[in-house]
C-alpha cells in the first residue's frame, strides 16, 4: 500500500501560478505512473495530467489544462508534481494524486492508491 500526501493548493488570483506535490511512502514509487484528478463541488472527479515510470517526455494531459499545467516527477524524492500557469476560475478544485499499475490512464478506475486532496481555488 501507498500513502500519498499532497501540498501547496491555496487561493490564488487568476493567471497566477501554484505548484502542488504529492510525496509518496514505499520503495516502489518508480514503479507506478503517477496521476493529478481534480474534483469540484457538484462535479465528477476528472482527469488532469499523469506521467509515466520514468517520466521525462511519457507525460498526458486533459485538453482542459494542456499548455498550462505541467506534471513531473523526482523519483529519487518519492515526489510528483503538479506545476499550473495560467490559473483559471474553472480550474477550482480539490486536486488529487494517485497511483496506478497500468499503462497511462485517464480514468480513474485505473488508479490505485489516492491521496486526500488539496484544494486549489482561484479568484477572477
Amino acid at each position: 500500500q501507498v500513502q500519498l500526501v499532497e501540498s501547496g493548493g491555496g487561493l490564488v488570483q487568476a493567471g497566477g501560478s501554484l505548484r502542488l506535490s504529492c510525496a509518496a511512502s514505499g520503495r516502489t514509487f518508480s514503479t507506478y505512473v503517477m496521476g493529478w484528478f481534480r474534483q469540484a463541488p457538484g462535479k465528477e472527479r476528472e482527469f488532469v495530467a499523469a506521467i509515466n515510470y520514468w517520466g521525462g517526455a511519457s507525460t498526458y494531459y486533459a485538453d482542459s489544462v494542456k499548455g498550462r499545467f505541467t506534471i513531473s516527477r523526482d523519483n529519487a524524492k518519492n515526489t510528483v508534481y503538479l506545476q499550473m500557469n495560467s490559473l483559471r476560475p474553472e480550474d477550482t478544485a480539490v486536486y488529487y494524486c494517485a497511483t496506478s499499475r497500468s499503462p497511462i490512464a485517464t480514468v480513474a478506475s485505473k488508479y490505485e492508491n489516492w491521496g486526500q486532496g488539496t484544494q486549489v481555488t482561484v479568484s477572477s
